[in-house]
């Protein structure tokens, strides 16, 4: 029985195959069409989708789309209707959208289908889930747990923002739910907005900022208080109300009322580009401290609920690792899973298990303490043939090494020297974290590399952090835990043992300073709290990079790298062999490596593209 999911129409559209209840490919649209997330029909993910499983659209036992477009349409227009006549110019921009895609959708996507099946989508059946569903199901079903208790928390799907689910066997079963216009996702998005970064995009540039702020200042105590007097009303659940008078999202073009907000905090909103300020961290470290506390009561709730020892998350702020790592160090849990793609792209993973599972009511394989994901590593992979295409197209020179000991000794050499390699290998990742088949690699002990990966490289701001690669043998000799983050979805602290000592004014120097101050033997991947967001890197799911860090171990004594997606800014991770020359060539990298194919910097014919990569992106 083959299966495919889909999410599309809002962002990070996606498509996945799955095959009698194993995943075979997954993969979001922006990956292709080059599109950072790209909300159109997930056409290319769906035909790679079918192309990896050998399969055509008229085998497919029915296609999933993610929510219910209808009972968002009723969200909609009861919304415009509650606060009438508010909202009339978003009302007017909305429906005649709404009408067109979402409506209309069921002929929108069997149209679709059938430009990829050749005209043969006829008779696939058409299914549709619930948002929430979907985020619990793509949470629970590929988990290692025979049961848990399910959280998901994003904006909103059609009306609910968070929800409650106990998962057990091939079913789930919703126990609480939060709705529309009160969610957490909302009110970090608002925060994010007003910091001066893109909603849907730049919610992790507000966790990075976070740390900035001073956790002892007077002025981060006034804000949190502000936050809670004013924004919202945190039960003792985890649920919340929002007070609508100091937000816009509901019918109007932006997500706060810029007055009402400087009115509060007593700085207007950032503009994007300006400089971060000492008040913009601290006022972000307040939202984050106050998320963390809504996210604890809510996993409370779920674990009164359920009595279970085991939680599953997914939904947009499941990509809060900060949030999640204290999760995890907070006791109520013995084990927690995160889907890698927990935001909408996960969505079509989600709506495929739930329709698997629970309409066509197939059993569950027994996890037996693993998940199903595979690494998360689901997407397109290339042969050397295409590689050698891409190298011949662009006259490029390559060395070529035969067995994986020579390359990874080779390569580790190259990192052990201060280079900065682009590490190009197997199936692309699935989920918006590059975790070793698409990632730019350094070395995690040098004191420049930060700095040098984000200003030369990844063309991004200076205040970001970078994540650590760490071989899980390792774990605890860099890091104050011991549990797997295959994921990099895990916050974990730096080993004290490691840290240096900060001076007493730290908190009182200025940004800049912070940023380049060296907290720890490992630099370019501590951040400021002595925090980092960590991927485990297991033998058994991805050996080449497995084998990379054990030579770059044999040769330093570190078992760590940095690891950063494998893009510029405003660029999504690279798909294929030509993106990822094309990428080394536009910066600073000093190698590509390919499969087993090595490309130097210095020895690449100049490069004789004149698109300036932020005219073709857009910054994010």
């Amino acid at each position: 029985m083959y299966i495919l999911g889909i999410s599309a129409f809002y962002h990070d559209s996606a498509a996945t195959l799955l095959k009698n209840g194993e995943i075979i490919a997954a993969a979001q649209e922006e990956r292709f069409t080059r599109k950072k997330h790209d909300p159109a029909f997930p056409a290319c993910a769906a035909a790679f989708c079918l192309e990896y499983g050998g399969i055509r659209v008229e085998d497919l036992e029915a296609v999933v789309f993610y929510d219910k477009p209808l009972l968002k349409f009723e969200r909609l227009l009861e919304t415009y209707y509650a606060y009438a006549p508010k909202g009339l110019k978003s009302f007017l921009s909305a429906i005649p959208v709404w009408i067109k895609e979402k409506v209309f959708l069921k002929k929108l996507i069997r149209d679709e289908l059938k430009k990829i099946g050749n005209g043969k989508a006829k008779d696939v059946k058409l299914l549709f889930t619930d948002h929430h569903l979907a985020h619990a199901a793509s949470a629970f079903f590929p988990s290692p747990f025979d049961e848990a208790a399910i959280l998901t928390i994003d904006g909103v799907g059609e009306w609910a923002t968070a929800s409650i689910c106990h998962g057990r066997g091939n079913d789930i079963a919703l126990l609480k739910e939060m709705r529309f216009p009160h969610s957490v996702g909302l009110i970090y998005s608002a925060f994010t907005h007003y910091l001066g970064f893109r909603v849907n995009s730049g919610e992790y540039k507000l966790m990075g900022l976070a740390p900035y702020g001073d956790p002892a200042s007077e002025q981060v105590r006034r804000y949190k208080k502000a936050i809670l007097d004013h924004l919202v009303d945190v039960k003792e659940d985890g649920s919340i109300w929002l007070d609508q008078d100091y937000f816009d999202y509901t019918t109007g073009l932006s997500m706060v009322k810029d007055d009402k907000w400087e009115a509060l905090f007593g700085f207007p909103r950032r503009t994007a580009e300006t400089d971060i300020e000492q008040r913009h961290g601290d006022l972000a470290f307040a939202i984050q401290q106050v998320t963390e506390e809504i996210v604890a009561k809510m996993a409370r709730t779920a674990k009164n609920l359920t009595g279970t020892k085991n939680l599953c998350l997914s939904g947009g702020v499941a990509l809060n690792c900060v949030a999640n790592g204290k999760l995890l160090r907070g006791g109520d849990f013995d084990d927690i899973w995160i889907q890698s793609a927990a935001g909408d792209a996960g969505g079509a993973l989600g709506a495929a298990y739930a329709i698997h599972h629970m309409y066509y009511k197939q059993p569950r394989k027994t996890p037996g303490g693993k998940d199903q994901m595979h690494g998360a590593y689901l997407g397109p992979e290339f042969s050397d043939l295409e590689i050698l295409g891409t190298a011949k197209k662009y006259q490029a020179p390559y060395h070529r090494l035969e067995t994986i000991e020579l390359l990874s000794t080779t390569v580790a050499s190259y990192l052990a020297q201060g280079k900065a390699v682009g590490w190009f290998q197997g199936r692309m990742e699935w989920g918006p974290r590059a975790l070793g088949n698409r990632s730019i690699l350094g070395d995690a002990r040098n004191k420049e590399m930060q700095k040098r990966l984000n200003l030369k490289i990844k063309f991004r701001e200076s205040f970001r952090p970078f994540a650590p690669s760490v071989l899980y043998e390792d774990i605890a000799d860099y890091f104050e835990m011991e549990t797997p983050s295959p994921y990099m979805l895990l916050i974990a602290d730096v080993q004290k043992q490691r840290r240096y000592p900060l001076p007493p004014d730290y908190h009182q120097m200025p940004i800049r300073d912070k940023l380049y101050y060296v907290r720890s033997d490992v630099p370019a991947i501590t951040h400021l709290d002595y925090t980092a967001r960590l991927q485990t890197v297991h033998r058994e799911t991805n050996p080449r990079f497995w084998e990379l860090l054990k030579a770059f171990k044999d040769q330093t004594g570190y078992g760590v790298l940095v690891n950063t997606s494998f893009n510029v800014r405003g660029e999504p991770i690279v798909c294929s062999p030509e993106d990822a020359y094309r990428c080394f060539m536009r910066t600073d990298m000093d190698y590509l490596v390919v499969g087993d194919f090595i490309f130097a910097k210095t020895e690449q014919p100049p490069w004789q593209e004149k698109i300036d990569w932020q005219e073709e992106y857009g910054l994010d």
